[in-house]
């Protein structure tokens, strides 16, 4: 059970960890505002498109890695479309719409995902090799404690470059899988992501 995070030491590393999180967020935000892609939904949108999917998503799938409303994310396909970065496609069943890269949408999310890269790239660079070695089962335990049992938010690894970790194109996430595994040990059901 972890401790309370009231007073003293538990308090300080938890605002610690706030900071950091929100200077990564800022950082990484203000590196994936590469030109064409209007907002960090736009730029998650991108990503997930290419490195999310095996096949296009449809709009309400991509809203659910996103973890937007049905409209908000209508507009943003609209607004994507409208750049040149997305097409709309006949779904399976032909009652939905399909979302796909265009050849320069691809262009941009190789961009934003590199550009997110960097910066992490950098965050991690103050650390030695031996402490990024020890930090590294530590960032594995807490993603793994932040896999949300019932995934209502947008999917963790929007912006992953998947290919870091082996979740590309079709193969789940290892952190959700560890998580899944660990939860179907405990009481207690989880959902798989989606």
């Amino acid at each position: 059970m972890s401790e309370p995070v009231a007073e003293g030491r538990p308090a300080r590393d938890a605002n610690r960890l706030g900071a950091l999180a929100l200077r990564l967020s800022d950082r990484i935000e203000a590196a994936v505002a590469v030109e064409g892609v209007r907002s960090p939904s736009a730029a998650s949108a991108l990503s997930s498109i290419e490195r999310f999917f095996v096949d296009p998503p449809t709009i309400d799938e991509l809203r659910r890695v996103l973890g937007l409303t049905s409209s908000g994310t209508v507009r943003l396909v609209d607004a994507l479309e409208h750049d040149g970065l997305v097409a709309r496609g006949r779904g399976r069943d032909g009652r939905t719409s399909t979302v796909t890269l265009t050849s320069r949408g691809r262009a941009v999310s190789e961009q934003v995902v590199a550009a997110r890269a960097v910066v992490l790239t950098e965050a991690l660079g103050v650390l030695s090799a031996q402490e990024r070695h020890r930090l590294a089962p530590l960032l594995d335990k807490l993603l793994t404690g932040l896999v949300e049992p019932r995934p209502s938010g947008p999917a963790m690894c929007r912006l992953c470059a998947t290919e870091a970790c082996g979740a590309d194109r079709g193969h789940p996430c290892p952190v959700v899988l560890t998580a899944l595994g660990a939860a179907s040990r405990e009481p207690g059901t989880v959902d798989p992501p989606g």
